[in-house]
C-alpha cells in the first residue's frame, strides 16, 4: 500500500510542476505560451509526414489494386499462396491454386498481383505433379 501511495505522489508531482513552472513565468505573456505548443505542432507535423501519409498512400495504391483485379490475374494471398483469379463478384474472388482445385476468399486477403517480369525474376514455384 504505501508503495502505490508513493507512485502517485510521484505521478502527482510529475504532472504538476510543469503547471507550476509555468505559473511562475506569467511576465513571458502570449509568446511564453505559444512556445510551449511549437514543440507540439513539430511532433504533429512529423507524425503526419512520415507515419500517417505514407500509410495512407499504401492503403490506396491496395485499394486501387483490389478495385483491378480481373480474371486470370496471378497474385499471392496473405498467406502466401499463388494463385490465378478466376472470378471477381464483389468482395469474394474465387482463385485457382492448382488443376481442379478453386477457393473462395475475401478480396482483402489478395496482397499483391504478380507480373510476367515478377515471375522472371522470382522464379514462382510450379505445382509438383505426380
Amino acid at each position: 500500500m504505501k508503495k502505490s501511495v508513493s507512485l502517485f505522489m510521484v505521478m502527482v508531482m510529475v504532472f504538476m510542476m510543469p503547471s507550476l513552472a509555468f505559473a511562475q513565468l506569467s511576465s513571458g505573456g502570449l509568446s511564453s505560451s505559444l512556445g510551449g505548443l511549437l514543440p507540439l505542432v513539430f511532433i504533429f507535423v512529423f507524425f503526419y509526414l512520415f507515419l500517417m501519409r505514407p500509410q495512407q498512400k499504401k492503403a490506396k495504391e491496395h485499394r486501387n489494386l483490389l478495385s483491378s483485379l480481373k480474371k486470370d490475374d496471378r497474385v499471392i494471398t496473405a498467406g502466401g499462396v499463388y494463385a490465378t483469379v478466376s472470378s471477381v463478384k464483389g468482395n469474394i474472388v474465387e482463385i485457382k491454386v492448382s488443376d481442379n482445385v478453386c477457393v473462395k476468399i475475401a478480396k482483402q486477403s489478395i496482397s499483391a498481383v504478380v507480373t510476367k517480369k515478377d515471375e522472371e525474376t522470382l522464379k514462382m514455384p510450379e505445382v509438383v505433379k505426380k
